[in-house]
C-alpha cells in the first residue's frame, strides 16, 4: 500500500537523508531527548528526511516491559514527539518503532506491535508499519537467546510511502533476511528501504552490512539502516554501525560507533540510469509456487 504526499521534490532532485544512531534505555524521557537532539543536528544538515532506530523512545530492563508503555494507536508521548519534531524541524522522520497496543485479531493477550511510524514535514503521520519477522532465535556462538513473539505481534502487510526521498519502503531488522519482502516492495516501485535496527553483535558482524548491501543491489534501491550501538542499561549490546547505501550498494555514510546523526546525499537520476542500462528489475520472473 502506497501513501502520497502532496507535492514531492522532482524525481532527478538529489536530496539528503539521514540515519541516527542511539544507545537507548528504559527512560522514555532522556531517549527522546537524545532523539531530538540528533534529529535537529539532521536538519541543521540539510537533511529532508531522518530514520531513528528500533527500540529508539525504549528499550525495557526485560523484554516484556513494552507492554507497560504501549500507545494506543495515534496518541502518546512517543507519537507526539515525532509528531512535534517533523513539524518543528520541518522534517521527514521514520519513527524506528514504537510498540502500540494492538487493535488487531489475537491483540487481547496483551502483546504489542512493533510499528514504525513515518511522519511528514508538517507532524501528520503519513504511514505505519508493522514489523512482520519477528526475531525468535537462539543466536549461534552466543548465550543470547530471544523470543520476541512472546510480546510482540508480527505484522501482515508491506508499506510503501511517498516521501521527498522518494517511494519508501518500510521493514524492521529482521526483516532484512528475508528478501521476498524486498521484493515485493520493488514491485511496488520502492526507490529507497528504510531498515532501523537493534542488532546483535555476534550476527552484525556476520552478516550484517552483507544482508544490507544485498538487499540494495539486488532491487537497486538505496538503503538506510540507522542502528542501536553499544552496551544498554539491560545490560544488552547492540552492534551499530548505521550504514547509508546507494542502489548499487555503495555506502554513502556510516557511523561504526558511538551516536549520532549521518547524513548523505541520495542521487534519483544516477539510480534511474543504473535501472536503465542494467535493467536487471525488468528481468525478474516470479514462479509459481
Amino acid at each position: 500500500m502506497a501513501i502520497g504526499i502532496k507535492e514531492p521534490l522532482p524525481d532527478n532532485t538529489a536530496v539528503k537523508i539521514a540515519a541516527i544512531q542511539m544507545t537507548s534505555g528504559h527512560d522514555i524521557d532522556a531517549n527522546l531527548e537524545a532523539a531530538g537532539r540528533f534529529l535537529s543536528d539532521a536538519a541543521r544538515q540539510g537533511a529532508v528526511l531522518a530514520a531513528l532506530p528500533e527500540n529508539f523512545a525504549f528499550m525495557g530492563k526485560d523484554s516484556g516491559d513494552k507492554r507497560a508503555i504501549a500507545e494506543p494507536d495515534g496518541a502518546g508521548k512517543i507519537q507526539n514527539f515525532l509528531a512535534d519534531s517533523a513539524r518543528r524541524l520541518k522534517l521527514w522522520i521514520v519513527g524506528g518503532t514504537v510498540p502500540l497496543l494492538s487493535s488487531t485479531a489475537g491483540g487481547g493477550d496483551g502483546r504489542v506491535s512493533a510499528s514504525s511510524l513515518v511522519y511528514d514535514a508538517d507532524g501528520k503521520r503519513a504511514a505505519r508499519y508493522d514489523k512482520i519477522h519477528l526475531f525468535d532465535v537462539d543466536v549461534p556462538g552466543s548465550v543470547e537467546s530471544h523470543r520476541e513473539s512472546a510480546h510482540t505481534l508480527p505484522g501482515r502487510d508491506p508499506q510503501l510511502v511517498d516521501t521527498p526521498a522518494g517511494k519508501l519502503g518500510l521493514s524492521v531488522c529482521y526483516d532484512m533476511r528475508f528478501p521476498e519482502l524486498f521484493r515485493v516492495l520493488s514491485r511496488q516501485g520502492a526507490d529507497v528501504f528504510a531498515v532501523p535496527a537493534a542488532f546483535t553483535v555476534p550476527t552484525g558482524r556476520a552478516h550484517w552490512e552483507s544482508l544490507l548491501r544485498a538487499r540494495a543491489i539486488e532491487n537497486l534501491c538505496a538503503l538506510i539502516a540507522p542502528a542501536q550501538w553499544g552496551v544498554h542499561p539491560n545490560g544488552r549490546e547492540t552492534y551499530g554501525d548505521s550504514l547509508i547505501l546507494d542502489h548499487w550498494g555503495n555506502v554513502l555514510a556510516r557511523l561504526p560507533d558511538g551516536t549520532g546523526a549521518i547524513v548523505a546525499d541520495l542521487d534519483a537520476a544516477a539510480r534511474r540510469e543504473a535501472r536503465r542500462k542494467f535493467p536487471a528489475l525488468g528481468h525478474r520472473v516470479i514462479f509459481a509456487t
